[in-house]
C-alpha cells in the first residue's frame, strides 16, 4: 500500500472556501477604517486651526489689537491653507496642505472651507467678528466637531 503526502481536493477547497468567508468579512471593515482615518484627521486639523485662532487673538491682544485676524488664508488660489492673512498676521507655520481628493481641505471664499470625506462635502465658516470656525452643512459635521 502506497501512502500520499499530499493534500486532497476536498482539503483544498475547504480551505478556500474558509479563506472566501474570512475575506468577505474582513474587507467591509477596512473601507470603513479609510473613512475612520479621514474623520479623525478632520477633527485634528479642526482642533489645530481653532486653537491657531485663539492663539493668534491673545497674541494680538497682547499687542493692543483687540480684532479676530480677517482672513484664515492668503488667497483662494492657496495650496496650502490656514497660514494666515498673508500679511502680518499668522496662524499655523507650515500650514495645511489643500487638496479635492478624500481627507482634504479646500477654500472656497476668504471664510468658506470644505473638508471632502469620501465623497461628502463638509463646509466650514470662519466668522472674523468672534473668532468661530464652525461646520455649518455637511453629513459628517456632528461627527468632525463633536
Amino acid at each position: 500500500m502506497k501512502y500520499s503526502r499530499a493534500f486532497t481536493m476536498i482539503e483544498l477547497i475547504f480551505v478556500i472556501v474558509v479563506l472566501g468567508i474570512l475575506a468577505a468579512v474582513a474587507l467591509p471593515k477596512f473601507s470603513d477604517t479609510r473613512v475612520q482615518a479621514d474623520i479623525a484627521k478632520g477633527r485634528a486639523d479642526i482642533a489645530t486651526i481653532r486653537a491657531a485662532i485663539v492663539n493668534e487673538r491673545q497674541t494680538q491682544v497682547i499687542k493692543g489689537i483687540s480684532t479676530y485676524i480677517t482672513k484664515l488664508s492668503p488667497s483662494t488660489s492657496s495650496t496650502t491653507l490656514f497660514t494666515g492673512d498673508g500679511g502680518t498676521r499668522t496662524l499655523l507655520t507650515y500650514g495645511i496642505k489643500a487638496g479635492t481628493s478624500s481627507g482634504y481641505w479646500a477654500i472656497t471664499s476668504d471664510t468658506v472651507y470644505t473638508y471632502n470625506i469620501n465623497g461628502s462635502t463638509n463646509t466650514f465658516t470662519y466668522t472674523p467678528n468672534d473668532g468661530k470656525f464652525m461646520c455649518t452643512s455637511g453629513s459628517e459635521c456632528s461627527q468632525l466637531t463633536d
